[in-house]
């Protein structure tokens, strides 16, 4: 269940209160023009930061960590969401909203089967990092440096440091670099729809060496370095191409060191409006068509709460081979309603071959089976 503190209440009120209708008619689809301006190669570390031109932009923390008893037993994730309001961009008040930022974290616990989910948001007028005083939120320009009060994601010298903490869960993640970043697509300019402007800035950085502690509720647990983390970065003038209403996403670290994306974006009748992803092995990357990758549900799961129903084992298919997903715990689902607007399944998942070996684990994300996902 979602958890507010007082800093996430104050934020809600803001947000139903006349903040609501100041920004709503703004987060809207960019044109093709706008659309068309962002597509220029991602280049790094540069890319790393913050990009207030765009619209939406996100950085996306997931993975699995081991106890020092050995045993993977919880997932995380922590997601810094950028939103640019278009309508309040020419105002020079330091409390202008010129771009929302929003965060979620998320800790599932294997053993008691149980996701453990907090939220919040709030305005940031988009002045350089922590040169305006007012700002309670910021996100770098030059490098990965983004926070909301007391929680926050930065790149360090050897890895990416990551906090969130309030009374319901609590991250304090290192997540050591092993591997370079994996550009998606096109030199990081990855397609999502049929239209040459359906494209979105990404890169992943895999196989993330993952140590620190969690706790939820009262319970704290030191992590080994035995766990893997992922990060991503993506970056883009819309959420969704016209005609879509959600995706299906997969990002797993192989256990060979190999890492898999796979994606398709559905239509509101549930067919595949577009699919790719990658495999990059042995230092080999593979790009996936839109016609190399399938998803076929295999078991679905209704949540008690929201009454709706997700697939949470999946046969996917592509250049690199059959994957079997299987989510590590069901009940995964997320309510981010009050902050990103959505409700959507994003957990922990087990990754196997056809003969039930144990291949990796990762993130599994599906968005819009219930509303559409809102752009």
């Amino acid at each position: 269940m979602p958890n507010f503190d007082h800093y996430s209440l104050l934020r809600r009120r803001w947000l139903l209160g006349a903040g609501l209708s100041a920004v709503l008619p703004a987060l809207s689809a960019a044109t093709d023009a706008q659309a068309t301006k962002l597509q220029v190669a991602v280049r790094l570390p540069r890319d790393g930061g913050a990009h207030p031109n765009s619209g939406i932009e996100w950085w996306y923390l997931t993975g699995w960590a081991n106890t020092r008893e050995g045993d993977a037993r919880y997932g995380f994730q922590l997601t810094f969401f950028r939103r640019r309001v278009e309508h309040t961009q020419g105002m020079r008040s330091p409390l202008s909203a010129r771009h929302l930022i929003l965060a979620d974290a998320a800790i599932t616990d294997v053993t008691a089967g149980t996701l453990t989910h907090s939220q919040r948001l709030t305005r940031w007028s988009g002045a350089p990092s922590r040169t305006n005083p007012a700002d309670e939120a910021w996100a770098a320009i030059e490098n990965t440096d983004v926070t909301l009060a007391n929680w926050s994601m930065s790149l360090q010298a050897d890895g990416f440091h990551a906090v969130a903490q309030d009374a319901a869960l609590a991250l304090e993640l290192h997540c050591k670099l092993t591997q370079p970043a994996l550009l998606q697509g096109a030199q990081g300019l990855s397609r999502k729809g049929p239209a040459e402007h359906n494209v979105s800035h990404y890169y992943s950085v895999p196989q993330l060496a993952v140590s620190g502690k969690l706790r939820v509720g009262s319970k704290t647990v030191s992590l080994t370095d035995g766990g893997r983390a992922w990060l991503d970065h993506e970056w883009s003038g819309a959420v969704l191409p016209d005609g879509a209403s959600g995706w299906d996403w997969i990002g797993i670290n192989l256990m060979d060191g190999s890492a898999l994306t796979a994606f398709r974006v559905r239509t509101t009748s549930g067919a595949s409006l577009w699919a790719g992803g990658s495999l990059r092995s042995d230092s080999q990357l593979r790009i996936f068509g839109n016609d190399e990758v399938q998803f076929e549900p295999r078991r679905r799961w209704i949540s008690p709460l929201s009454k709706v129903s997700y697939p949470v084992a999946w046969r996917v298919d592509t250049p690199g081979g059959t994957f079997f997903i299987e989510a590590a715990v069901d009940a995964q689902e997320i309510d981010s309603r009050l902050t990103s607007g959505a409700l959507y399944w994003e957990g922990l998942c087990n990754v196997y071959n056809q003969q039930q070996k144990l291949l990796g684990r990762g993130y599994l994300e599906m968005t819009g089976y219930g509303d559409r996902l809102a752009t």
